[in-house]
């Protein structure tokens, strides 16, 4: 009787287990990425709001097409620089002459900040052509012609 009762339990959970994730989605699509690349001072500057104790930093903002959000595959919009508040995860887009001078007076060159991460420009692709080529290679065994039946 207790086989009979875990074997039934065994079925129900192995089949409710892979209806629950039959039902998954893998999503797909663009995706803004926010990258923090310098630190800006802690003062009244780069304050959001007066009194606030919530400062600016410059970041750089690019949108992505990915799959299952970790797997970006190529980059739809250019990067460009903002001033990003990691609190309340919000960014400000500033003008080009602004922007110009924040860099200057920090001491920052655009070149050197104004880069997306490698993993979302080359990570992303190297990994699904990985993925695809596994999947081929794995269709693609061996297969032994020269094998003779065994006789019972």
């Amino acid at each position: 009787m207790k086989k009979i009762k875990a074997a039934i339990l065994f079925t129900f959970l192995i089949f409710g287990i892979t209806s629950s994730f039959a039902k998954g989605k893998i999503p797909f699509g663009k995706k803004e990425v926010i990258t923090v690349v310098s630190e800006l001072p802690d003062n009244e500057m780069y304050e959001t709001d007066e009194n606030s104790k919530e400062y600016l930093d410059l970041a750089t903002i690019h949108e992505e097409f990915n799959i299952a959000w970790i797997l970006p595959l190529w980059i739809t919009k250019e990067a460009k620089l903002v001033l990003y508040s990691v609190k309340s995860e919000t960014y400000y887009d500033v003008p080009a002459d602004q922007m110009e001078a924040i860099l200057k007076e920090n001491n920052i060159t655009e070149a050197d900040v104004l880069k997306v991460p490698f993993y979302n420009k080359y990570g992303g692709k190297i990994v699904f052509l990985l993925i695809v080529a596994g999947i081929i290679w794995s269709y693609m065994g061996k297969k032994d012609d020269n094998v003779e039946p065994k006789e019972v």
